[in-house]
């Protein structure tokens, strides 16, 4: 169940004494949009509520409204509404399909974005430098990575041969159409036959699933999506149980069972977003702030879940490992 009602930024992270002490200033109201009320987003939450804490907004002084959309487009719309209808004085939002629908309900309220793959493409910004409008923030992925997941899979199991790329057309980046191009160069230099699989529900996921498994060879992508994030539990799950060597975009999903991710630390780009409320807040324009690219990737891989598979690791993939869990 969507929770619906609103939450004090108390709830949030760790606000030190020194800070609660501090003489409280007008109040300022930020608005929160995520997916969903799960352990990752505390710690993503507790990230930049810290970055808050430090530019001396406690509780005293800042409210903070959370809701959660969910992995579907009614369930964001119903989100957005809600939050643009409190008028705080800053949004704080997860996903491109978040900001998506922001925009059709606000271009006066700031918005600062985190896990936005393409803003100019999707015409949230006139440019990275100076994006104009009402709308800034902090891209998470290149298009470019792409190719990149396809590449990892196949130093890992050089044998893979046919390989699934999930994603749900309509919250993926540009209807999957950011992604699908790197990867679909990539396959047939490295010998694997592509299969593009739409997923909508679960029962999408489940299916996709089972038709790669039975394919000689398989492997699969898996695009970051917003259905794809709230859903990743069972897609992890269904990878396991069918042992296919999968690739995701986000770490939390190699630490909550999945193989291996290549992608940003998302915990540290939420941690950066703080900076970005505190200048708007103090009367920074949000059009003039740029938007920032990753400055950093990693790639991610459990052994656990590598020895359930019976994975032999090449030293050639051993090698390019940045973190292993």
């Amino acid at each position: 169940m969507r929770r619906r009602e609103v939450l004090a930024a108390l709830g949030g992270g760790t606000w030190s004494l020194a800070a609660r002490a501090q003489q409280p200033g007008p109040t300022k109201r930020l608005g929160v949009l995520t997916n969903a009320d799960d352990a990752q987003w505390k710690v993503e939450r507790a990230a930049f509520l810290d970055e808050l804490t430090k530019r001396g907004w406690t509780p005293q002084n800042l409210h903070v409204d959370y809701r959660f959309g969910g992995g579907s487009v009614d369930g964001i719309a119903a989100a957005v509404k809600e939050i643009v209808s409190l008028r705080p004085d800053v949004i704080l939002a997860r996903s491109t399909p978040v900001v998506r629908a922001l925009l059709l309900e606000t271009r006066t309220i700031p918005i600062v974005f985190v896990s936005a793959s393409d803003p100019i493409g999707e015409k949230f910004a006139a440019s990275y430098r100076r994006p104009g409008g009402n709308v800034t923030g902090f891209t998470n992925i290149e298009a470019s990575m792409s190719a990149k997941w396809l590449q990892l899979l196949k130093t890992l199991v050089p044998s893979i041969s046919n390989v699934a790329v999930l994603y749900n057309p309509g919250v993926a980046v540009l209807g999957g159409n950011f992604f699908l191009p790197g990867i679909q160069t990539a396959a047939p230099g490295l010998g694997v036959v592509l299969h593009t699989v739409p997923v909508y529900t679960l029962r999408d996921v489940d299916a996709g699933l089972t038709f790669i498994a039975k394919e000689p060879n398989p492997g699969l992508v898996v695009v970051p999506d917003q259905f794809i994030v709230a859903n990743r539990a069972i897609l992890i799950g269904g990878a396991a149980q069918r042992r296919l060597p999968a690739i995701y975009g986000f770490r939390n999903m190699v630490s909550e069972g999945g193989l291996m991710s290549y992608g940003v630390d998302l915990v540290d780009i939420f941690r950066r977003s703080g900076e970005y409320i505190d200048r708007i807040f103090k009367g920074a324009v949000v059009g003039e702030l740029p938007i920032q690219a990753p400055v950093e990737f990693k790639l991610t891989f459990n052994r656990n879940t590598a020895l359930a598979m019976s994975l032999d690791i090449p030293t050639e993939f051993s090698d390019l490992v940045d973190e292993w869990i």
